[in-house]
């Protein structure tokens, strides 16, 4: 018998793990493609190993016209069964299936999904929104007094010195007034606050766009290039790839500047002693008291404060932007909301307080409304305990979410469902009136997300829109201009982003 050479037992070998892997990748895909069927559930059949959001991550869609895709795609449906990188997701549609996973069974539910793990980036993986279970309530407590009635009134000659400095920037020149990318300047004003509130640290950026807070925010938070969707794409596929490659989805000199900004401020703290009431002192504070868990180090610090900026950044200015967008195309919303702001504001006193704030009735409509058009698009949810569901319609069945798999709440979707928000279209602020925002059905509205997980920073977000309105108004007419279009948003990323911009025009009012 001729000796079996090295070279037949390498193939032999190569075609043996090349079968069984091709067995379990068949496998794979026929437990994806048949996974939701098999259990009887209304769904819509995902891309094998991508999942559904592939088509956003690579710009052939946007993600608030896709979602709505799926919403309607079974429209007498409680809820529908997808995949997402082979992990089971279920669509809910029912506000009252939303209420059960989001507040009266939160303890099956209590996660978001982590964008990136603590192990992959000790920075990102440690703020508030990624931590899970135990280490999310003591860092949740940790952070509840910064947002509590006492701080906000503190917080409000902060937010409102940095409105008023931007305001009068615009007022001081007009050049900057006659054709204004809305969007670029309340990133700016953003900024301002939250450098202020979080960081302890005064800027104008509007008048001074070149400050390197500014600049290293603006490429932290951008999220639509191609590339940084690749990259996020690549991390869900396979992490342990994502972790070989090295690749980290934030710019390191911004990542870099930011840590060096906070530790330095936390340093300087320490060896002075001065005090500023501000989340950096919160957090030193939660670092010094004994035995306190979720603020150990510097970076649990970082990780905090990172998160304000990175989730208030784009989101806040998003917010403004579309509500001046929408004032300047509604003329007559906005002369409805000047009246009410002249009426509590005088040119005897052109100061807006705290109190005075809190009885603009139509200012809360008007901020409300443009929550309700211009959503975060989606929370989310994973589960942790088995959980049994109630048949989607007539002819499912039951069927059990299991550890891991994923939730998703179309904020975006159940805000445009003019089942409950009729004509969702239309700018309408009295939808939020007295009476009929006693009508709005629960879980319908959620536009800071939904039970314990939703946003902390809420009344923040309120106060800062609402003073930045209320100054902009006493000052100056929005109108619309040329270049004001209808909006369509941009095919790629997660966030509701114009592909024209959001233009308009401000016209100084008479002294």
């Amino acid at each position: 018998m001729e000796p079996v050479s090295t070279w037949t037992v390498f193939g032999i070998l190569l075609i043996t793990l090349i079968t069984v892997c091709s067995v379990k990748v068949v496998a794979l895909l026929y437990q994806e493609l048949t996974y939701w069927k098999k259990r009887g559930v209304p769904y819509m059949q995902a891309t094998p190993l991508l999942g559904m959001s592939w088509q956003v991550l690579l710009g052939r869609v946007s993600f608030p016209d896709y979602l709505s895709f799926l919403y309607y795609s079974h429209p007498d449906a409680a809820y529908i069964g997808g995949m997402e990188n082979t992990v089971p997701l279920v669509i809910f549609r029912d506000p009252k299936l939303i209420r059960e996973v989001s507040v009266k069974y939160f303890d099956h539910f209590p996660n978001h999904r982590s964008f990136i793990p603590e192990e992959m980036d000790p920075i990102f993986g440690r703020n508030v929104f990624s931590l899970l279970d135990n280490r999310w309530r003591d860092m949740r407590n940790t952070l509840s007094p910064f947002f509590t009635s006492k701080k906000m009134r503190f917080m409000f000659g902060l937010v409102s010195k940095c409105s008023h400095d931007f305001v009068d920037c615009l007022h001081q020149h007009p050049e900057l007034c006659s054709m204004v990318d809305i969007k670029d300047y309340f990133r700016k004003y953003t900024n301002d606050v939250i450098a202020s509130v979080a960081f302890g640290i005064n800027l104008n950026s509007l008048n001074d766009p070149e400050n390197e807070f500014y600049k290293a925010g603006t490429g932290i938070t951008d999220l639509t290039s191609f590339i940084r969707m690749i990259k996020i794409m690549l991390f869900r596929l396979s992490p342990r790839l994502w972790r070989m490659t090295g690749l980290s989805l934030f710019s390191k000199s911004g990542m870099k500047f930011f840590y060096n900004v906070i530790s330095e401020s936390v340093r300087a703290r320490d060896e002075q002693g001065f005090v500023r009431l501000d989340m950096i002192h919160l957090l030193i504070q939660a670092r010094d008291r004994e035995k306190h868990q979720s603020v150990t180090n510097i970076d649990d610090i970082v990780a905090q404060t990172f998160i304000f900026f990175f989730a208030g950044f784009d989101t806040m200015s998003t917010l403004l932007a579309y509500l001046t967008y929408e004032l300047a195309l509604n003329q007559d919303i906005q002369e409805k909301l000047r009246e009410e702001v002249d009426h509590y504001m005088t040119k005897e006193n052109e100061e807006i307080t705290y109190e005075t704030l809190s009885k603009m009735e139509y200012l809360e409509m008007v901020v409300s409304e443009t929550h309700r058009k211009y959503p975060v698009v989606i929370t989310d949810r994973v589960c942790t305990e088995k959980f049994e569901l109630p048949p989607a319609g007539p002819g499912y069945n039951k069927t059990t979410v299991n550890p891991n798999d994923s939730i998703w709440i179309p904020i975006y979707a159940l805000h445009h469902d003019p089942k409950y928000f009729p004509n969702p279209d239309k700018f309408d602020p009295e939808r939020f009136n007295e009476e009929n925002k006693r009508n709005i059905v629960p879980y319908t509205y959620m536009p800071f997300g939904v039970g314990p997980r939703m946003c902390m920073g809420n009344r923040l977000s309120m106060m800062e829109a609402k003073i930045v309105t209320v100054h902009l108004l006493r000052k100056f007419f929005v109108l619309p201009n040329e270049k004001t279009k209808p909006v369509r948003f941009k095919k790629g990323g997660f966030a509701l982003i114009p592909i024209d911009g959001l233009f308009c025009s401000f016209k100084k009012r008479d002294p």
